[in-house]
C-alpha cells in the first residue's frame, strides 16, 4: 500500500488567468512519471491536495474531466499563504499533487436521468469537470436532459467563459448563465441570484430528475427551498461540501459534521444524508 501522504510530482504546464480581477488562476499540470498519471485515476466530483514543499498543501476540487487525458487542471482562488505562493509560480515549476481524494457524484445512479447542474462563483470547478464528462461523445447518450444554472457576481468573474458560451450553442444542453448585476448594455444572459434563476428556469422534478449543487454555503442554503418548491425530494438533491475539506483522508478530524468526515465520506452527500447530521452546514 502506498503512503497516502506522499504526493505525485507534477510540472506546471500552463497557467491561465481565470477572472478579470486575477484572483483565480487555472493551472494545468502534467505528471513527471507516466505511472503516477495512471495511478491518479479520478471521477468528476473528486478533489486533490496541491502540495508545495516547505510551504504547505491545500484541498482543491479537480476542474479537469476524466475524459481529458495527459494532464489535470485546478482553478485556484488566491486567498492564503499556499494559494498566494502558487499564484506566483511559473510554467515549468515542479510541485506535488496528492490524491485523488473523496467520493464523487453518483454517475451510475444518474444514468438515464435528467441532470440539473447548479453552481456559483469559483466552486464551479468540479461542475465543469462533470459537464465535460457528460457531454463527451462516449457518455452523452447515458444521460437525458442536462440543464446548467451558473452564476457569478459579474461577467468578468465567470469561470471558463469560452466554454460556457460554446456549451450554450449546443442543442444537447440547456445553459442558464447569470450574474448578480452588470451595467454592460450588451449582456444578453440573466441577471439575478442563482436561487432565483433556478426557480425560474430549472425543470420541475419527477422521479427521473436529479440536481447537483456546488457553491458557497449561502448559495446552497437558499437554493434548497427553490428546488423543494420545484418538487425535488431530499434524495434528489446532491451537494458537494468541498469548502469543509481538510487533510483529505479523514485523519485530522477537522472536516467532521457529526460522525461524517467530509474528506473521507464526502465531499458529495445527498440532502437526505446531510439532514441526518448536526446542523453545522
Amino acid at each position: 500500500m502506498e503512503n497516502p501522504y506522499i504526493p505525485y510530482p507534477v510540472r506546471i504546464d500552463d497557467i491561465e488567468i481565470a477572472t478579470e480581477d486575477k484572483s483565480l488562476k487555472t493551472f494545468k499540470f502534467v505528471f513527471l512519471n507516466k505511472g503516477d498519471e495512471e495511478k491518479f485515476s479520478y471521477q468528476a466530483g473528486q478533489f486533490a491536495e496541491l502540495s508545495i514543499p516547505g510551504v504547505g498543501e491545500i484541498p482543491i476540487g479537480i476542474a479537469s474531466s476524466p475524459v481529458e487525458k495527459g494532464f489535470v487542471k485546478f482553478t485556484v482562488f488566491r486567498t492564503g499563504v499556499v494559494t498566494s505562493y502558487l499564484h506566483n509560480m511559473k510554467v515549468g515549476d515542479i510541485m506535488g499533487i496528492r490524491g485523488p481524494l473523496g467520493n464523487w457524484y453518483p454517475w451510475d445512479k444518474l444514468e438515464n436521468k435528467n441532470v440539473v447542474i447548479i453552481g456559483g462563483g469559483f466552486a464551479f470547478t468540479t461542475l465543469r469537470s462533470s459537464i465535460v464528462y457528460m457531454l463527451d461523445p462516449s457518455n452523452r447518450s447515458k444521460f437525458k436532459n442536462i440543464d446548467v444554472v451558473y452564476g457569478a457576481r459579474s461577467p468578468g468573474m465567470l469561470l471558463y467563459r469560452e466554454e460556457l458560451f460554446e456549451w450554450e450553442k449546443r442543442s444537447d444542453i440547456n445553459m442558464h448563465i447569470t450574474v448578480d448585476g452588470t451595467d454592460d448594455p450588451n449582456w444578453k444572459y440573466h441577471k439575478g441570484f442563482v436561487p432565483q434563476i433556478v426557480e425560474q428556469n430549472a425543470p420541475k422534478a419527477d422521479k427521473d430528475t436529479y440536481a447537483i449543487i456546488c457553491g458557497p454555503p449561502i448559495m446552497i442554503k437558499f437554493t434548497q427551498p427553490s428546488l423543494t418548491q420545484l418538487g425535488y425530494k431530499e434524495h434528489q438533491i446532491i451537494m458537494s461540501l468541498e469548502n469543509r475539506m481538510k487533510c483529505g483522508i479523514g485523519m485530522c478530524g477537522r472536516c467532521n459534521i457529526g460522525k461524517e468526515l467530509v474528506c473521507k465520506d464526502g465531499p458529495v452527500f445527498t440532502l437526505e444524508q446531510i439532514n441526518q447530521t448536526p446542523k453545522e452546514y
